[in-house]
């Protein structure tokens, strides 16, 4: 099949959206499909144009940056992004090509009319990757309220499901969410999150310093520090914990909250506590190679569900996890069940901290941890079985199109 794939982000980013494109996209051509990448590119990032890169070709469209922005700017910005996607599309050489499937991720909401526009104009079927419910997450948190704004990205939100012809959902707890605002024809069905494994780097000199750390049992938290993630639960844990000279903790990201955090731990004199900024995603089996935990942070606020990549680069790296996450969330049974780390459901600092010594303490129980997590990903998390699950998709939307017919 000859497949498009949309995404607001994609390698040289490093983020865990660009990441999991970058897999799938290599994953679909593994099994025959010819996939293009369609993603913008800003100032400064990946040159415009297309590419081929290893198997897949990638169509780089220049748009307005839309990460590391304001919010207003980047609402904006992830407005006017579709048109701009699809005014870069009917420019290139690839403006002729007829497309037997669309698969598009969200975030961001506003990819809806893009997806419109080319399933009308080609026929074909539609499979929307849903990793974030926004805006229902960011009231959860308490970033937004149920007002204009809130009912305005509803708005936007049910028009991107109308699109759809199967909804991939990352958890069985999201469904019923999902269903509310969907349209009764979606087909609703749980993709699970993938990540491919990354070979360690020759350049380990390369890596960042972590001597204020040597010596010590790292939690190593590595992805996006904002609202969402509630961090300030793991820096209080550094607090309580300081006391003990065998135990540390590393925070490796970007985001809203990364310059606060460091500032605190400048502030405050951590000496138990690290922050830096993101690394390339190559170098960071490396990283983890020199830790012990790893942390899983979600604010306890949030009703809907999530398992966040980094889960996935921890159980690749054969580290067990340390989860903080809202009442519910569906790794609150996973985590146990599959015996790949301790998890702390809600707001409880007594139990984050009674997780963390058990950990800390039995260096056994993290071994043990970990080869799980990594039998784990392999079983569950392989972009192969996404890629697989998703084209078989297509399949079953075009036999329920034919006896609809």
């Amino acid at each position: 099949m000859r497949l498009l794939l949309v995404a607001d982000t994609y390698p040289p980013a490093r983020i865990s959206g660009a990441l999991q494109m970058r897999d799938l996209a290599h994953a679909l051509a593994v099994l025959g499909h010819r996939p293009l990448v369609l993603v913008p590119t800003a100032s400064h990032d990946a040159q415009p144009g297309l590419a081929e890169e290893y198997d897949v070709q990638v169509l780089r469209v220049r748009a307005p940056r839309t990460k590391d922005v304001g919010l207003i700017r980047r609402t904006a910005a992830e407005l006017v992004l579709p048109w701009v996607l699809l005014r870069g599309l009917h420019r290139s050489p690839l403006r002729g090509e007829c497309w037997d499937g669309i698969v598009w991720y969200s975030p961001t909401i506003f990819l809806g009319p893009l997806v419109r526009t080319l399933k009308r104009r080609h026929g074909c079927r539609t499979y929307l990757i849903l990793r974030d419910l926004f805006p229902d997450w960011a009231v959860d948190a308490g970033v937004m309220r149920k007002g204009l704004i809130y009912r305005w990205f509803k708005v936007i939100e049910r028009f991107q499901y109308r699109q759809a012809d199967t909804i991939g959902v990352q958890t069985p707890s999201n469904s019923p969410l999902v269903s509310r605002d969907a349209p009764p024809a979606a087909r609703m069905e749980v993709l699970h999150n993938w990540l491919a494994p990354t070979p360690l780097p020759a350049e380990a000199d390369q890596l960042p310093s972590l001597s204020k750390l040597q010596g010590r049992t790292i939690f190593v938290y590595a992805g996006n520090m904002g609202i969402a993630q509630d961090m300030d639960a793991f820096v209080a844990l550094a607090r309580r914990m300081r006391s003990r000279d065998d135990v540390g903790f590393l925070f490796v990201g970007r985001g809203s909250e990364s310059v606060r955090l460091k500032e605190l731990v400048n502030d405050e004199g951590f000496e138990n506590l690290l922050v830096i900024k993101e690394i390339d995603p190559m170098l960071l089996p490396a990283l983890l190679a020199h830790c012990h935990v790893g942390i899983v942070a979600l604010h306890p606020g949030h009703r809907t569900h999530n398992i966040p990549g980094k889960l996935l680069t921890y159980l690749r790296a054969g580290l067990p996890v340390l989860a903080r996450v809202n009442p519910d969330n569906d790794l609150v049974n996973l985590v146990p069940e599959e015996d790949i780390g301790c998890v702390v459901p809600g707001n409880d600092p007594d139990l984050l901290e009674r997780q963390a010594t058990r950990l800390a303490d039995d260096p056994v129980l993290r071994k043990r941890m970990g080869h799980a997590g990594i039998a784990l990903a392999q079983r569950m998390f392989s972009p192969a079985s996404a890629a697989e699950q998703i084209a078989a998709s297509f399949a079953i939307s075009r036999v329920r199109m034919y006896h609809q017919r």
